[in-house]
């Protein structure tokens, strides 16, 4: 288990895209993660899908210091999520402190808001975000998944697996 008792938090909000979701916590812990499901508030909330989620903390609880990595899923969510300054700061600190985070599908909607897409950078995500990645200054990627830095860019639920491929790959990398 190469990521035994790595602190890795989710970001969720109600209509979070089940599969982005469930998926990627599902092989972290297989890898022996210790992962947090985050909320705005500790209020079961449901999936995009109907999957009903109980967060495990509080996004403002969470410290950049203390995570090992910070996913965020797509889905109808992250619209919800960027609205919120501790849910950029959060983002903001793990791009700072040169921390991997996982993105995909709209999830690019909350890097933007958090100010961490570089000019120049790759980026993808759900067609739906492809305009708003390239007015960030991304260069939008047509790409299943990749790392970027120390972001990991996924584009859709179909792109899971290759999500969760490179995901490892640049955990277990450091």
């Amino acid at each position: 288990m190469r990521l035994q008792n790595k602190k890795i938090a989710i970001l969720i909000a109600e209509g979070v895209e089940d599969y982005e979701y469930i998926v990627p916590t599902m092989r972290l812990q297989e890898e022996g993660a210790q992962v947090l499901s985050a909320g705005l508030d500790l209020k079961p909330i449901k999936g995009k899908n109907g999957l009903t989620i109980v967060p495990d903390t509080l996004i403002d609880s969470l410290n950049a210091e203390d995570l090992f990595a910070l996913i965020i899923p797509g889905g109808w969510a992250p619209d919800k999520l960027r609205r919120y300054a501790v849910v950029k700061n959060i983002v903001n600190q793990m791009d700072v402190a040169n921390k991997i985070i996982g993105i995909i599908c709209h999830g690019g909607s909350i890097a933007i808001s958090a100010g961490v897409i570089k000019k120049g950078q790759r980026a993808t995500g759900s067609l739906g975000i492809k305009d708003d990645l390239v007015n960030a200054g991304a260069v939008w990627v047509d790409e299943p998944a990749f790392r970027s830095g120390n972001q990991v860019w996924g584009r859709v639920v179909a792109d899971i697996p290759d999500f969760n491929r490179e995901l490892v790959k640049a955990l277990v990398e450091g």
